[in-house]
């Protein structure tokens, strides 16, 4: 635990998945020493003071940054822009305000115009989650060795970016700093075009009137049960991803689409020796990343991390 606050009041406008989980895990390191959050729906915001993780529910965004060192905007990305509108009058001199979304250009486009002279703009994306959402889904884990990654626009006080690359590190993350338009391309094939692959396929199972929804379910092999996972996140979050980076989604989709010809053309022709080379390499990947300490080489059912989850429900 941290002896000393990184942060005497943190702010939190929205409280899901990844503002439970930051409030969660800077509660349990004493990385802060006051936490405020809101919600968009009273309902939503009176479980979070049944909760009782927080020190303070508003009603309102304005009431939540008032005083705040760090504000953090937990919302779906094209939400931030209007957001970063209504609470810029409210922000607190040499404050710093990020947020949690995974696209950053459209990001730093919306807020930035919007910011008073002397407010640190630092956004940040923390490479976690788990397609659970709502108050009750985070869980104070989630970020531990897990990528946060800060993009702060070009000028921005170092040692603003320094004190939030602290505060993520405090939450077990490991951090990394890069622009926000190389952070986009990235995650548009790491990230983005996954979750596209993921919802269409799980679609395509839907609309097949040969398949019964009952049989799609009973005989869902790995690879089918981990895109229903993936396909279950949050729908608005992830409209907003899509329009927020179309350009980088679309150079990543052309790419992929010309390598799906490939692998057709290859099951066409029987060419085996294309398909085995492919998979051996895309195979190689995979154990990269186990290697890396990013996902466990163990069974899909059973693994720890998913325990871990399921217990935070």
């Amino acid at each position: 635990m941290t002896t000393t606050p990184i942060f005497k009041r943190v702010a939190l406008i929205g409280f899901g998945l990844i503002g439970g989980s930051i409030a969660r895990g800077a509660r349990a390191q004493g990385l802060v020493g006051e936490i405020v959050t809101t919600a968009r729906s009273e309902k939503t915001r009176a479980r979070v003071a049944e909760l009782g993780i927080v020190d303070q529910v508003v009603a309102t965004n304005a009431e939540a940054v008032k005083d705040a060192d760090l504000v953090i905007l937990c919302i779906p990305v094209g939400a931030c822009g209007p957001v970063a509108a209504e609470i810029a009058e409210y922000l607190k001199p040499g404050a710093i305000i990020s947020d949690v979304g995974s696209v950053k250009g459209a990001v730093v486009k919306d807020m930035a115009p919007h910011l008073p002279d002397g407010v640190h703009f630092v956004p940040a994306h923390p490479v976690a989650g788990t397609e659970h959402s709502g108050p009750d889904s985070g869980f104070p884990e989630l970020f531990i060795n897990r990528w946060c990654i800060l993009t702060p626009p070009e000028g921005t006080d170092p040692a603003a970016t320094e004190r939030l690359r602290a505060f993520w590190a405090g939450l077990g993350a490991k951090v990394e700093i890069m622009t926000p338009d190389h952070h986009d391309l990235v995650l548009a094939i790491t990230s983005h075009l996954p979750h596209l692959i993921a919802y269409t396929i799980v679609g395509t199972a839907d609309e097949l009137a040969q398949v019964t929804e009952s049989e799609v379910i009973k005989f869902s092999a790995g690879g089918f049960r981990d895109f229903t996972r993936i396909a279950a996140s949050d729908p608005t979050m992830w409209r907003d991803v899509f329009l927020a980076n179309k350009d980088a989604v679309l150079e990543m989709l052309g790419t992929f689409t010309e390598d799906l010809a490939k692998l057709t053309r290859a099951i066409r022709r029987g060419d085996g020796e294309a398909l085995f080379d492919h998979f051996t390499r895309t195979r190689a990947i995979r154990r990269g990343i186990v290697e890396i300490g990013q996902d466990s080489a163990a069974p899909d059912f059973g693994r720890p991390h998913a325990n871990l989850a399921n217990k935070a429900e």
